[in-house]
């Protein structure tokens, strides 16, 4: 069940990711960011590479809080 709800979170993050750096660098080169350019030994590729898993840490937590709040409330008895 956990195995589960881990690729129902990490799936569609994923997809999301890749589809985010693919519009971002669509318009946007990496190399032509300031705090980037300054970085040594810094490649494209890398720029890329650090990205898609910052996307993926995003979309992940958007993706664990949809499913945390899906989850049906528990019957309580509340006094109006």
């Amino acid at each position: 069940m956990k195995l589960h709800r881990f690729f129902l979170i990490a799936w569609p993050s994923a997809l999301g990711a890749a589809l985010m750096e693919m519009l971002v660098f669509a318009v946007l080169d990496p190399m032509q960011i300031p705090q980037i350019e300054n970085i040594p030994g810094m490649t494209t590729q890398g720029v890329y590479s650090m990205a898609f898993f910052v996307f993926w840490a995003a979309i992940s937590f958007a993706c664990s809080l949809t499913l945390i709040l899906s989850q049906p409330v528990a019957q309580k008895h509340v006094a109006i």
